[in-house]
C-alpha cells in the first residue's frame, strides 16, 4: 500500500485562520505544529521493570479482577453486617482466623466472627469488618460497640480496583511508577510501548566553541546544547548531539542531511532571526519544505518549523533562536508537546499556578510573554510571584534563579501589583 504524503506547510498554513508567518500567535503556532507533526507507529515489547516513563502502545485490558475477591482493608473481625444492633453492643463468638493467602476455610455462623488480617479473603457470607481497636475481647468473644462500624464497612469489593474488562491504562500514555505496579497487578511481564523518538541537535555559529575548548576573542562557549540535552533527557528521547556546526553551507547541509536521515526530530539554536549574516536559513530552505516565523511572543520570536529531507530519510524541523532563555522558552511553549505527539504520547496542559504578581508589571497586548518568576508563599496563605529582574532573553541566569515561568497571555496588558496572573512552576518540569 502507498503511503499517503503528508500535508504540505502551505496546506496546513491554510486551515489555520488569520495565519500571519510575520506576526503568528503562540496558540496559532501550536496549532500549525500539531498538524505538522507525524505520530510514530512502530512498537516493541518491553519487560516491565524497563517500560517507565515510556509511552503505552495500545490500550491494556484488565484480564481479571482486581482484586480477585472481597477481601478486608483492616486488622480486625469479619462478621455478617445483619447482626449488628443499633442501640447496644453486638457480642460475636470467634470461631478462626484468616489471614493473607490463607482465608478460613469454614463457615461462621449467625452470632460468629472471624479474626481477620488485612487482604485476607472475606469468608463466605461475612460482608463487614471491625477494626480490632474498636472492640473488647472477652475469652472467645469480641464486643462491638454500638455504632462503631455499619455493614458493609472496611470491605474491599471484588473487582473494586480493576473489573476484567475493563480499559486499564489508554495508549498514549507516559508510564508512571503506579502504571507500573498496576500492570504488575494484572500480571503483565511485559508492555507494548511505542519506539523512542530519537531527536538530533546541534548549534549552530562562528562564535560558538565546545567546553573544553579555547576561548578566541569575540567567541562563547555554546550553552544551548547543553540545555536541550537537559530537557530532551527529561522527555525520554533518543538523543545525537551533532555538536557545533560552523557557519559553511557546506558544513550545514551536511549536517542537516545527516540529522534527517538518522532522527525522527531536528532541533537547531540560532540562525533563524531576521537579517542573520550566516547560511543557516538559506541551507534549511534547500533541504526542505521550511518556513520561518515571528512569533508573537517574548522571549523567542525567531523560529523556523518544517521539514527536513534527506537521501536515506526526512525529519521535522524545529529550529530555535540563538539567545539561551529564547531556546529554553520556545522549547517548553512549541516543541515539548510537539516531540511528546511525535512519540505516540497524548500530551496533557501543563498545570498552571495562579499567583498574586508582589509589583506591578508592564506589558503589551498582542503577544505572549514568558516571565522568569520566583514563586513563594503569600501572607495570606496563597502564592505570589515576583519576577527575578532584567528579563534579556540572553540572560540565562535568570532561568536558573527562577522556579517558575510567569505567563503573560496574548490579550493581557499591564498587570498591577496584587493582580493573579498563571505560572508555569519549573518543578518535575526542569
Amino acid at each position: 500500500m502507498t503511503r499517503p504524503l503528508p500535508p504540505s506547510l502551505a496546506s496546513i498554513a491554510s486551515c489555520i485562520s488569520g495565519y500571519d508567518p510575520a506576526a503568528l500567535p503562540v496558540e496559532q503556532a501550536r496549532a500549525f505544529i500539531d498538524q505538522l507533526v507525524p505520530r510514530l507507529r512502530a512498537t516493541e515489547m518491553l519487560p516491565l521493570r524497563s517500560a517507565l516513563g515510556r509511552v503505552l502502545a495500545r490500550d491494556i485490558i484488565s484480564s481479571l479482577n482486581v482484586p480477585a475477591h472481597d477481601n478486608s482493608a483492616m486488622d480486625g473481625y469479619a462478621f455478617a453486617g445483619a447482626q449488628l444492633l443499633p442501640d447496644a453492643d453486638t457480642i460475636l463468638q470467634v470461631v478462626g482466623s484468616g489471614m493473607a493467602g490463607e482465608p478460613y476455610a469454614g463457615q461462621a455462623a449467625s452470632g460468629q466472627c472471624v479474626r481477620i488480617m488485612t487482604g485476607a479473603v472475606m469468608p463466605p457470607g461475612l460482608d463487614t469488618v471491625v477494626p480490632q481497636e474498636f472492640v473488647r475481647q472477652e475469652g472467645d468473644r469480641i464486643v462491638v460497640p454500638a455504632g462503631v462500624v455499619q455493614t458493609g464497612d472496611n470491605r474491599r469489593l471484588a473487582g473494586e480496583d480493576l473489573a476484567k474488562g475493563e480499559a486499564a491504562l489508554a495508549a498514549g500514555r507516559v508510564l508512571r511508577p503506579a502504571d507500573i505496579g498496576m500492570l504488575a497487578s494484572l500480571g503483565q511481564a511485559e508492555v507494548p510501548v511505542v519506539r523512542r523518538l530519537r531527536v538530533a541537535f546541534f548549534s549552530t555559529g562562528n562564535e560558538l566553541r565546545s567546553i573544553g575548548e579555547p576561548l578566541d576573542e569575540g567567541c562563547v562557549y555554546d550553552s544551548n546544547r547543553y540545555t536541550l540535552h537537559g530537557m530532551l533527557q527529561r522527555l525520554g528521547v533518543d538523543l545525537i548531539d551533532m555538536g557545533v556546526v560552523r557557519d559553511d553551507p557546506q558544513a550545514l547541509a551536511d549536517a542537516f542531511s545527516a540529522a534527517a536521515a538518522n532522527a525522527d526530530a531536528v532541533i537547531t539554536s540560532g540562525g533563524v532571526s531576521v537579517g542573520e549574516a550566516d547560511h543557516t536559513k538559506t541551507v534549511m530552505a534547500q533541504l526542505g519544505d521550511v518556513l520561518f516565523w515571528r512569533i508573537a511572543m517574548r522571549p523567542g520570536r525567531p523560529m523556523a518549523i518544517g521539514r527536513i529531507q534527506a537521501e536515506h530519510g526526512d525529519a521535522i524541523l524545529f529550529g530555535l533562536p540563538g539567545n539561551p532563555v529564547a531556546v529554553m522558552v520556545t522549547f517548553y511553549a512549541l516543541v515539548r508537546d510537539a516531540l511528546l505527539t511525535m512519540g505516540g504520547a497524548t500530551p496533557q496542559p501543563l498545570p498552571l499556578l495562579r499567583c498574586a504578581a508582589a509589583h506591578p508589571i508592564r506589558k503589551k497586548p498582542g503577544r505572549t510573554e514568558y516571565q522568569r518568576a520566583i514563586v513563594s508563599p503569600a501572607a495570606d496563605g496563597g502564592w505570589q510571584a515576583a519576577t527575578t529582574g532584567s528579563q534579556g532573553s540572553g540572560i540565562l541566569r535568570s532561568m536558573s534563579q527562577a522556579n517558575g515561568l510567569m505567563v503573560l497571555h496574548h490579550d493581557q496588558g499591564n498587570v498591577a501589583a496584587g493582580e493573579l496572573v498563571d505560572v508555569l512552576p519549573f518543578e518535575g518540569l526542569l
